[in-house]
């Protein structure tokens, strides 16, 4: 990349975000949070930290539950351990550049792009009433997302490698328009960690949306809540905990314990050779409340202090404009917008 992608940082920087979607589970805990705290302790990268509640509205919100559902997010990326002293915390409504290079995007990208978008054609389907224009080209404004903090890094999922694909190939569209503005971001593959599976169906993955309330433990479900649907999980019809073919229920159970306790598979099974599945069930239970309860007892304190997580978004806020700032400047002049 040419020099004139202006770089004063000495780490590689990651940007990571969730939709204020409603509660979270133990799944986006596990394959999610977790895993930024980690980073975070690590300090190996620079990060950005956003809830992104632009995104949430091509899904109609009441208002009142998108402002809960955004503070309830806040606080609990701050219970499972972030340091928003350290990075910034922030939402994305509260950085007019998002969607300032979401259009300068939108207009540089092809409608038979964001058409073959998967998530597109899913969310079409499951809002038949309300398929809006936001819904079409919010990759778009994924992309600027990303490229705004010019990020080396991206945390993805299996369901959003797509729109990273796209994200680069807008990068270097642009920079072959207008000359190098945007770093090319890479994907990045966290460790090998657990990958939770619905409590019911341990062949789908665990999710908030499925009606069965049994499937999923949301993180802030009551400890009794909690216990009973680890204990209703769905095994099989033997009583050995290990991994194997016709297992996926106590293989699930497994990587929930292991993702609680860092204990391996292995590990695992020979702590429970010759015990049932009532004792497995009971220990897993046990781990995850150990996990579960002092970040609900955090959360329910930091709830209390709305002065605090209010100080936690303006300086979120304040961190993230600074940055978003360079890039939508330089970008705006690269187009031919006359500067203010």
């Amino acid at each position: 990349m040419e020099n004139n992608i202006e770089s004063t940082q000495s780490k590689k920087r990651i940007l990571s975000g969730i939709q204020p979607s409603g509660a979270l589970t133990l799944g986006n805990y596990v394959g999610a949070l977790r895993n930024w705290v980690q980073l975070q302790k690590e300090d190996i990268y620079e990060s950005y930290y956003m809830i992104a509640d632009l995104h949430a509205i091509t899904v109609r919100q009441e208002p009142k539950d998108l402002r809960k559902n955004c503070m309830d997010l806040l606080a609990l990326f701050i219970a499972c351990g972030l340091d928003a002293e350290k990075e910034p915390v922030f939402f994305q409504s509260h950085v007019p550049a998002h969607t300032q290079l979401g259009w300068v995007l939108d207009c540089n990208t092809y409608m038979g792009e964001l058409s073959r978008m998967t998530q597109f054609k899913d969310k079409s389907r499951k809002h038949a009433d309300n398929i809006n224009a936001g819904l079409f080209t919010y990759p778009s404004l994924m992309a600027a997302d990303i490229l705004l903090y010019q990020a080396d890094l991206v945390p993805v999922g299996k369901d959003q490698k797509q729109h990273l694909e796209l994200t680069r190939d807008l990068a270097n569209r642009f920079n072959n328009a207008y000359s190098d503005t945007f770093k090319v971001p890479e994907p990045y593959i966290p460790k090998i960690g657990a990958k939770i599976m619905s409590l019911q169906d341990p062949m789908q993955k665990m999710s908030k949306s499925d009606p069965n309330e049994n499937s999923f433990i949301l993180l802030l479900d009551p400890i009794d809540t909690i216990v009973k649907k680890i204990k209703r999980a769905v095994t099989d019809s033997g009583s050995e905990v290990c991994c194997g073919e016709g297992k996926e229920g106590v293989e699930n159970l497994m990587s929930i314990y292991s993702a609680m306790t860092n204990k391996t598979m292995d590990e695992i099974t020979a702590e429970f050779e010759g015990k049932g599945y009532g004792d497995f069930k009971s220990a897993v239970a046990e781990s995850v409340v150990d996990v579960l309860k002092p970040i609900q007892e955090r959360y329910a304190d930091l709830m209390k202090n709305k002065d605090y997580l209010e100080s936690v978004y303006k300086m979120g806020a304040e961190k993230a404009n600074y940055t978003a700032r360079k890039t939508i400047s330089k970008v705006y002049r690269k187009v031919g917008f006359i500067q203010p």
